[in-house]
């Protein structure tokens, strides 16, 4: 289970009924953060969630909706006497910048890690799934994000019996282990049935349509995308700021094949998103305008 809270849908500037844009998810005891605005503490308190597990942050660019929370947040993680390493993962410049940040917290009683990010797409595996970044298309560098949780077959029962294999190596060959014994090697494959599907969460967001997006978006569970505006007259601003309009978000969304599209990342002007989807959902039909703290648990398929 992936367990997901948007917790601000806002771009630009925090308002008053909504937090700037932050992603929280949480999978099998790990903690990931992408992005972290002014009032991601506030929004994370409000879910009910707290900072100090955290045990990865991801930014997709070093605009100060994005990035302007983290001193605060380092700070609330030190003073509940946190001391486990922090993973910071974003583009090129990040230790300069997370320097810089770390300029007004200092003294902090855990490591800091950056790990920049140089190629186009990339893809970084921790225990049990991996982060996917991908570059798209913003006034500066940015990407997007998945988190993958690959999930593998079944063990055959069958098969190891009639294998032979001996049963206090069966829980070794499901944890993947090659083992080699007097009467041979035995192999998990030899075993296990083909991988099922597992959970696929995308996230994305200031930029313009990409085919990047479409690639590290193709058949996600859950797509998280930037809808700047929901106004069809501010299409020509969009292009001009490097965003997206809730009609272009639909548009990748399809393209990509995911199973469901929350919009994200408003204008501080827009103040009804809800009152432009129904064309959306003429294009992408299971998308939702999606508010602070909406949440979900991603789950694996029987």
């Amino acid at each position: 289970m992936l367990d997901v809270c948007l917790l601000g849908t806002g771009g630009m500037m925090p308002l008053p009924y909504r937090w700037l844009t932050s992603l929280m998810a949480r999978y099998n005891g790990t903690s990931i953060l992408i992005d972290c605005g002014e009032g991601t503490q506030i929004a994370m308190k409000e879910k009910g969630w707290s900072p100090k597990p955290i045990d990865i942050i991801c930014f997709t660019h070093y605009h100060a909706d994005h990035i302007s929370g983290l001193p605060g947040m380092l700070l609330t993680m030190g003073n509940a006497e946190r001391t486990e390493p922090l993973l910071v993962i974003g583009p090129k410049g990040l230790a300069k910048v997370v320097g810089a940040l770390c300029v007004i917290a200092p003294g902090l009683p855990f490591e800091i890690r950056c790990m920049e990010l140089t190629e186009n797409e990339q893809s970084i595996a921790f225990d049990g799934f991996r982060i996917e970044a991908y570059k798209v298309n913003h006034n500066i560098t940015c990407y997007g994000y998945s988190i993958v949780v690959e999930r593998k077959g079944k063990f055959d029962v069958s098969r190891a019996e009639k294998l032979n294999i001996p049963r206090n190596y069966w829980n070794r060959l499901q944890k993947g282990e090659i083992i080699e014994t007097a009467e041979g090697t035995f192999t998990p494959d030899m075993v296990m049935g083909e991988p099922r599907k597992g959970i696929k969460l995308s996230y994305c967001t200031d930029t313009r349509p990409a085919e990047s997006i479409v690639r590290g978006a193709a058949d996600a569970d859950l797509f998280i995308c930037e809808g700047m505006y929901g106004e069809p007259d501010k299409q020509q601003k969009a292009k001009e700021h490097k965003h997206m309009t809730f009609y272009e978000a639909a548009e990748l969304a399809k393209r990509a094949r995911v199973r469901e599209l929350w919009l994200t990342h408003y204008s501080p002007s827009l103040m009804r998103p809800e009152d432009y989807m129904r064309d959306v959902q003429k294009i992408f039909p299971n998308a939702v305008a999606a508010k602070d703290g909406r949440s979900v648990d991603l789950l694996f398929e029987d």
